[in-house]
């Protein structure tokens, strides 16, 4: 399928690996530009090169920590008038409710919330002047099936939606259009960490761990980069333009639920 937006720009945030990196592979596999952000200048240099050498598309990178005002600056005045914005952080670590107090709330908020929320206010009124726009958010499935042990997760993720919601119907009428995507277990590095601390935790291997959460999973395996990407891609396309505002769910069938 032909997405039609080769020649667009696009900002994609955390994209030197991950998901972020599969978003930005799907877009420049479509045509689209990119500029790519991590916090690690070796890492995302390496990345950017693969894809200019797998795709033939421009990409600029800037390694700043985005989270901050400076970074955010930093990044905003290389991404100029992008028409694409894919809102990427990894998330916080994970624990007890005992475990947290003010300052790690405020840190999980600053980088799955409120960055996010900055990034867009910097960027929508430029897609507000051409009449055409794409975001998308990359956030959680404990958007709609909190996990225990990611209460600071669960905390600044179920904020964004929540912003996403009346934002995402104000800007369309503009031909802007903002979207969340619900990552559940994908083979990244953090689900890699998180079956690491399951494996101590309970005394048995990083590969058993990874069998039984596989068989939780009624797809029976973990998501891949790849084709999360490419979910990321097509709400960036020319196709997407009534999809408003919604939290697109991409866990193998794992939330069990009809809404």
């Amino acid at each position: 399928m032909d997405l039609g937006i080769s020649g667009k720009r696009a900002l994609v945030c955390a994209s030197s690996k991950g998901l972020g990196l599969g978003c930005a592979r799907a877009l420049a596999d479509a045509g689209v530009d990119l500029v790519m952000n991590a916090r690690t200048a070796d890492v995302l240099e390496a990345s950017a090169q693969s894809v200019r050498d797998d795709f033939g598309v421009s990409v600029q990178t800037v390694a700043v920590d985005v989270t901050t005002a400076n970074g955010q600056a930093q990044l905003l005045d290389v991404a100029g008038d992008v028409d694409i914005l894919v809102n990427n952080a990894g998330g916080p670590p994970p624990g007890v409710w005992s475990d947290w107090d003010r300052d790690d709330f405020i840190a999980a908020l600053d980088a799955n919330m409120l960055t996010p929320i900055a990034l867009m206010k910097a960027l929508l009124p430029v897609m507000i002047d051409k009449g055409w726009g794409r975001v998308v958010n990359i956030t959680s499935q404990s958007v709609k099936a909190p996990i225990a042990a990611l209460g600071l997760s669960n905390s600044a993720r179920a904020g964004l939606p929540g912003y996403v919601a009346g934002t995402a119907r104000q800007v369309a009428p503009m031909g802007v259009v903002v979207n969340n995507l619900l990552p559940g277990v994908h083979d990244t590095d953090r689900i890699k960490a998180l079956n690491q601390s399951i494996s101590q935790a309970r005394g048995i291997t990083v590969e058993e761990a990874r069998t039984e959460r596989e068989a939780e999973i009624p797809a029976g395996r973990f998501g891949t980069a790849d084709e999360f990407g490419a979910t990321c891609a097509f709400l960036c396309s020319q196709h997407a333009g009534f999809i408003i505002g919604q939290n697109i769910l991409l866990d193998g069938g794992a939330m069990n639920a009809t809404l």
